[in-house]
């Protein structure tokens, strides 16, 4: 990886007599108050919100537009014995979509069934060959998951087949709505629901509890449910605050005491640990489960998700892990690739965009190496391969960046396109590449600005060492779930010095020990082996880092996790 530099921000300051009255009402560290009021929290009572989420506080579903058009449907589904069909997207917040709805739905009728597409052979979303499939099986009703928003001709084609749709989304819509019974997606531009935020999951999660709730059933017997929640919250990176932080809070609380078998089966193949976080669903949990529809079947993981019987659950989650390896070796080997032609590039600095294409790139990986790509040169990524004429990619955006918007400007050009701000896929004719190309580099290079095209650091409060301590260690801990809109804080620290153990793990990962007046503190900065020559000369330096407990071989200890040092 290259060096990349970063550039210092501190947060908004907050308002110090809402800071004041926190630290004394909560009984907290100052700093701790000063968070908390960053984060608008500015009383008692939105504190205790904050730190004690109550899935009482889940808003009523039936507020989201169409909620009671798709109960409704429902309900006569199951009442008439009709076949349903929960249908996903290949991806982990499609798969454990499904592995919720589909659940549920089978306490009420053995006649549901469920389909995740081929990435390959049927692509992103609703496909024809879905459809047919699933008149071929007599089915009626089709319940889509993280997908469809967009999918209006196909929903028109299943309508005149006499198969209607109830849609699922949290995906941008179109200026049009598919002409589905119902339409769930708090993003359509006459929704009224109060957060706009949940995942694909989320949204079938709520189908769920707008179903359990006209049955006269309590929220809570949804809670076995919410595990499956919590994986795709974290998996998706949506907005952890408002309800998907409920949802997290209480769907990682059963994966800590009692997730369901093939959760467990997953948990037992990742390092044992007393207490799992949202970060070892991201790095652990996550990339295993999206490795099924990667590298081939996705169903593999809805297999795995609805799995009563422990002995199976293991023998589908060995499947699981060798299409993991799979996919880092495809994934390892076609980011070395693509680096080689970034670096033969020559015009390479002058660009906004990198729109890089390999012929034979496996389709399931693209979006990996775009996001791999950016770790190096750090500018909107679109990675590109091909199959019988069709290009196909994912892309990737910098922080600040709106590369679903940039590529919907190009939309004369593609075929297909949909995705987020942050992350989105696109397919296009190979004759239409350089035009893209050419165009999409116009739109970035108009739309950037400069501040965006240099990583930032966002610190919340500068603090001296001796301001860490167990107790606030503690207290970050009650914070979580971290994610986006409720980040893990990040301190400043100025004029820090090793104390002379400063060493190098595995030639990339820097290791450092410091001090406060209680106690050696030691310091992790992964892939930071290139600063060992600057911390080590005796001179004191300024550090951005977040605060973490390391647990190793049964000992626990405060740590330091680096983020860049100045």
């Amino acid at each position: 990886m290259r060096e990349m530099e970063f550039k210092w921000k501190q947060k908004e300051k907050p308002d110090e007599k809402i800071v004041s009255s926190l630290e004394k009402s909560l009984s907290v560290p100052h700093k701790i108050a000063w968070i908390l009021a960053q984060r608008g929290i500015t009383s008692y009572d939105e504190a205790e919100n904050y730190f004690r989420p109550k899935l009482s506080d889940l808003h009523d579903p039936f507020l989201m537009k169409d909620m009671d058009k798709a109960v409704k449907r429902l309900e006569t589904a199951l009442m008439n014995d009709e076949n349903v069909m929960v249908y996903g997207d290949y991806d982990v917040d499609g798969t454990t979509a499904v592995s919720v709805v589909y659940s549920f739905l089978q306490g009420y009728s053995n006649k549901v069934s469920y389909y995740i597409p081929d990435r390959y052979d049927e692509g992103y979303g609703i496909s024809k060959l879905g459809i047919d499939f699933a008149k071929e099986k007599k089915i009626t009703l089709i319940i889509a998951l993280d997908c469809g928003i967009r999918s209006l001709e196909l929903v028109a084609y299943a309508k005149s087949l006499g198969i209607d749709f109830i849609i699922c989304d949290h995906h941008l819509p179109g200026d049009e709505l598919p002409d589905a019974v119902a339409v769930l997606d708090p993003k359509r531009a006459d929704a009224t629901y109060p957060f706009k935020e949940l995942s694909g999951c989320g949204i079938g999660f709520k189908l769920v509890q707008a179903f359990n709730q006209k049955n006269n059933r309590e929220v809570d017997t949804l809670y076995e449910y919410l595990d499956l929640v919590v994986v795709s919250i974290a998996s998706d990176i949506v907005e952890m605050n408002g309800e998907n932080r409920i949802l997290a809070y209480f769907g990682l609380k059963q994966i800590n005491e009692s997730p369901r078998i093939g959760i467990q089966a997953l948990l037992n193949t990742y390092k044992q640990k007393s207490n799992y976080s949202i970060s070892d669903i991201v790095f652990g949990l996550g990339p295993k489960i999206n490795a099924a529809g990667r590298i081939a079947d996705a169903g593999a993981a809805v297999k795995l998700l609805i799995e009563k019987d422990f002995h199976e659950a293991v023998t589908f989650t060995k499947v699981l892990l060798e299409r993991n390896t799979e996919r880092q070796g495809l994934d390892s080997g076609i980011t070395q690739e693509a680096l080689e032609m970034l670096k033969a590039d020559k015009d390479l600095e002058k660009k906004s965009v990198t729109v890089i294409y390999g012929k034979e790139w496996h389709k399931g990986v693209i979006g990996i190496v775009a996001s791999r790509l950016i770790e190096n040169y750090y500018k909107p990524t679109i990675v590109l391969t091909e199959n019988d004429g069709i290009m196909s990619g994912s892309a990737r955006s910098v922080k600040g960046f709106d590369i679903h918007d940039a590529i919907e400007q190009c939309s004369e050009l593609l075929l297909q396109y949909g995705g987020h701000k942050y992350a989105a896929g696109l397919s296009l004719k190979s004759e239409n590449f350089e035009a893209f190309k050419n165009k999409i580099e116009k739109i970035v290079a108009d739309g950037i600005n400069e501040d965006l095209k240099v990583p930032e650091i966002e610190y919340d409060a500068v603090i001296d060492i001796d301001d860490v301590s167990p107790k606030m260690l503690r207290i970050l801990g009650q914070m979580e779930p971290f994610g986006p809109g409720n980040m893990k804080p990040i301190f400043r620290t100025n004029d820090i010095q090793d104390t002379g153990f400063a060493k190098v793990l595995k030639e990339k990962h820097l290791k450092i020990s410091t001090k406060n007046k209680r106690q050696r503190i030691d310091a992790i900065g992964f892939g930071m082996a290139h600063v060992y020559n600057k911390v080590t000369q005796g001179k004191p330096f300024n550090a951005c880092y977040t605060i973490e407990e390391n647990e190793y071989n049964g000992q626990k200890n405060i740590q330091l996790n680096l983020k860049d040092i100045k």
